[in-house]
């Protein structure tokens, strides 16, 4: 059956919006999108949906599915495996109803949960997941207070990250990730904020073996997706290849310009950096002074690439059970705030959000006949009305491949 939105307003995702627009629809796909006075009639039987604004489901491209209760990595080492699905499935319905109709997930259960959402199982965005992130040992995605031979079990059960050093380890940590269909691969290029021994400012994996990482990536058409907050980090994975920098909050002029150059792009999270910042009773004490250290810097860093012309895609970091989830598109104000326009902000989190997976990219983010019904309806314009952006409930509607869910 065919599904005819007509809206007040029509915002495409890339390009100008319309005034007085239509959004056809069958199961599957668009069909035709553009104005009301030259959408085809399409005889009996279709659905009529009016609304004040229509435009692409959304994209977050930096989500965990980890079902942590509380902002502490520490405890992925007492977390019931099961428990923690649950968690994670209710969130992903919540990140549904916020209006994200695809995630990247960079690092959690999402290559696991992908499937699920697939068969029709589970209510959720679409999810292109990077398996394991893989972490030096002693970096980011290591937990120091425990024994390592503990963490490399933990981590193997968990899904959460790989701890691996040297050429051989890395390629056969890619490897795994590709061997349950990992969508992209996440590493960390420098120190972090949640882990507790590593220092933001540090890089990493060598560039040997970062090399490395992007090459085996490449073969298997698969990007990476780098975690950096230092320089160092930055430009060592900007040097191997990795296709896009993640949180990136010591990015300068010199960094920007070579993103640019090497065509990549930035998801820079300050979502995160917001929201976490607000829950000092929360955060154990070494993350919270290393959030306070990036938190000032990142801004600047936002600030830079969006003076430089940096390609941007929305993403928040999000990784706290029943906290977050259906706010994601509050990220789209943050990429205001620090010098987007209200439409460029809407196309990083629409547009922009396939093409971060590269060869992997799918056919969604714009409204366009033949592209995938990934479709989302507001209830008033956000380019007049900016409160919109991190309230579920202004999504009056949510469709994903044409199928009403929302």
């Amino acid at each position: 059956m065919t599904t005819r939105i007509v809206a007040d307003v029509l915002i495409p995702g890339r390009g100008e919006p319309i005034d007085g627009g239509t959004v056809l629809m069958e199961p599957g796909e668009i069909t035709f999108a553009g104005a009301t006075a030259e959408a085809p009639s399409t005889g009996e039987g279709e659905s009529l949906v009016e609304v004040p604004v229509v435009l692409p489901g959304l994209w977050d491209c930096h989500t965990h599915f980890v079902g942590m209760p509380q902002p502490n990595l520490e405890l992925i080492a007492s977390a019931d495996i099961v428990a923690a699905a649950a968690r994670a499935v209710d969130d992903a319905a919540a990140m549904l109803d916020g209006g994200v109709t695809s995630v990247r997930d960079v690092g959690g259960m999402g290559v696991r949960l992908a499937q699920v959402v697939a068969e029709g199982r589970m209510k959720g965005p679409w999810i292109y997941g990077a398996g394991r992130i893989l972490s030096t040992t002693g970096g980011h995605g290591d937990i120091h207070s425990l024994p390592l031979d503990f963490v490399h079990q933990l981590t193997c059960d968990s899904g959460f990250s790989v701890l691996c050093d040297g050429v051989p380890e890395v390629l056969k940590a890619v490897r795994l990730n590709l061997r349950v269909n990992a969508r992209l691969i996440k590493v960390c290029a420098s120190g972090g904020v949640m882990s507790e021994i590593d220092h933001p400012m540090h890089q990493q994996f060598s560039d040997e073996e970062l090399r490395a990482i992007v090459g085996e990536a490449a073969r298997a058409e698969r990007i990476v997706a780098a975690h950096c907050h230092g320089k160092a980090g930055i430009m060592a994975a900007l040097r191997a290849g990795c296709y896009s920098i993640e949180h990136g909050s010591f990015l300068d002029e010199e960094g920007a310009d070579l993103m640019l150059e090497k065509g990549a792009m930035f998801v820079p999270t300050r979502f995160v950096v917001d929201e976490l910042l607000g829950q000092a009773d929360l955060l154990p004490r070494y993350a919270y002074e290393k959030g306070m250290m990036v938190a000032g810097a990142h801004e600047m860093a936002m600030k830079i690439a969006i003076s430089k012309g940096v390609k941007i895609a929305a993403g928040c970091d999000i990784f706290v059970s029943g906290q977050m989830y259906g706010g994601s598109s509050k990220e789209i104000l943050h990429l205001i705030n620090a010098g987007m326009t209200d439409l460029e902000a809407i196309e990083a989190a629409t547009a922009n959000g396939p093409e971060s997976l590269g060869p992997q990219a799918p056919n969604t983010g714009q409204l366009r006949a033949g592209m995938d019904a990934d479709v989302i309806a507001l209830d008033t314009n956000p380019l007049d009305d900016r409160s919109v952006w991190g309230d579920p409930a202004r999504v009056s509607h949510v469709w994903q491949r044409g199928l009403q869910v929302k």
